[in-house]
């Protein structure tokens, strides 16, 4: 099979500008495509974690890709999918920003010998000249048009600013240059950005009379339509200081049965054929297939060592198997109170709540733990006796877990 079937086959295309052209150019290795990542935090999250896989697959097919840092839209930030403006960011931040970026993405993407790119936008939008930017690229964009794109419909009865109105001509742009200096003649992308990337097709083609094409990627919603790589806690970042390996391991664990298929096929490198059989699975060998998913994306992310601890540790929650790797949280000396610390305090300092008031809730509805005791007094102390030695494992809801000791 080649790539772009598979790709069809996996369920990751949702639009193309020429389905032929592109078939035979990413089949071929003659497509060198960009996708663009606005640096909004210092970790890539799950949501981008289907476009790194895909830029993995089309350069493991002879294709070179461009990652795209959007040093310079990211000072204007993109109205797709928003109910309010984006906040602004430094110069120095999105820097930053920038660099953590492409620490994670060299675990996908091989950079070496002039294999894949790594580009920042800064380097043409900060200098461009308003009124030569209006004269070179304004006759080409047609507002009636412009207004009629879904990313610019859902904000206009809230608001719609016009920093925020210039984001489609910002990314058009940055194909057309793209195209310029390194012939790149393809973008991808969520299918939230189906119009920004027409822009970019229709302004190469009026302003250099060439073809250059665009497809974007299937957006990874659960059975219940919402996206994916949210939890209660906020995002499941790749960054294993922002999400732990284990509670990364943890969320592809617990997939809804209905999801864990399509994901298996979408984000793992696993053949079709293999997972083609585990569509005939049912009941308990769901979970097997879940916990084959959360492995296989825990090594892609955080390597395979990292893969094995989470597994081991997950499985130690429900057997007697290697609780050592459980995720811990060790408190001092400093951190009791007479002896002790109450039951609040503990999810906080643990991190399984962010605030006291979500923790006094958690209690309060029943969905603490401890040691496998349900805690319901939000006045419960824990003591000090307790926490020594092996410690305790603190639990919230049915997903997630800490062993909690004193250093």
């Amino acid at each position: 099979m080649q790539i772009y079937d598979e790709l069809v086959a996996r369920g990751l295309i949702a639009q193309v500008t020429d389905e032929k052209e592109i078939r035979e150019l990413v089949n071929n290795g003659q497509a060198t495509f960009y996708i663009g990542f606005d640096p909004t935090a210092d970790s890539l999250h799950v949501g981008h974690f289907m476009a790194l896989c895909l830029m993995k697959r089309l350069q493991m097919a002879g294709n070179k890709p461009i990652a795209l840092i959007g040093g310079g839209t990211g000072m204007i930030g993109d109205p797709s999918g928003r109910s309010d403006m984006r906040q602004m960011m430094t110069v120095e931040t999105i820097q930053h920003n920038c660099d953590c970026f492409k620490k994670q993405m060299s675990r996908f993407i091989d950079f070496s010998e002039g294999k894949a790119l790594m580009v920042n936008n800064a380097e043409w939008l900060m200098d461009l000249n308003y009124i030569e930017l209006l004269r070179e690229v304004g006759p080409h964009f047609s507002v009636n048009r412009m207004l009629t794109a879904e990313c610019y419909k859902q904000r206009m009865e809230r608001g719609l600013s016009f920093l925020e109105f210039n984001y489609m001509i910002m990314q058009s742009y940055d194909f057309y240059a793209l195209y310029q200096k390194y012939g790149c003649n393809m973008q991808f992308g969520g299918d939230d950005q189906w119009s920004n990337m027409l822009g970019g097709t229709e302004l190469i083609r009026r302003k250099l009379g060439k073809d250059a094409y665009a497809m974007t990627i299937t957006l990874l919603l659960n059975s219940e339509g919402k996206k994916m790589g949210k939890t209660q806690s906020g995002a499941v970042w790749l960054d294993p200081n922002k999400t732990s390996p284990f509670d990364f391991y943890q969320y592809w664990r617990n997939v809804a049965d209905a999801d864990v298929l399509k994901c298996l096929r979408m984000l793992t490198f696993l053949p079709l054929e293999q997972i083609d059989e585990m569509d005939k699975w049912e009941g308990s060998q769901l979970n097997t297939a879940k916990e084959i998913l959360a492995y296989e994306l825990t090594s892609l992310v955080h390597g395979e060592e990292e893969a094995k601890k989470a597994q081991e540790g997950a499985r130690a929650l429900f057997s007697s198997g290697n609780a050592a790797n459980m995720p811990t949280t060790q408190l001092t000396q400093d951190d009791l109170e007479d002896d002790g610390i109450d039951i609040i305090s503990l999810l906080q300092k643990s991190g399984l709540v962010p605030t006291r008031s979500e923790g006094r809730r958690a209690v309060e509805q029943g969905g603490v733990a401890v040691d496998g005791e349900k805690v319901t007094d939000i006045k419960t102390v824990i003591a000090k006796e307790k926490l020594e030695g092996d410690g305790i494992v603190l639990k919230r809801g049915k997903k997630n877990f800490r062993k909690v000791l004193l250093g």
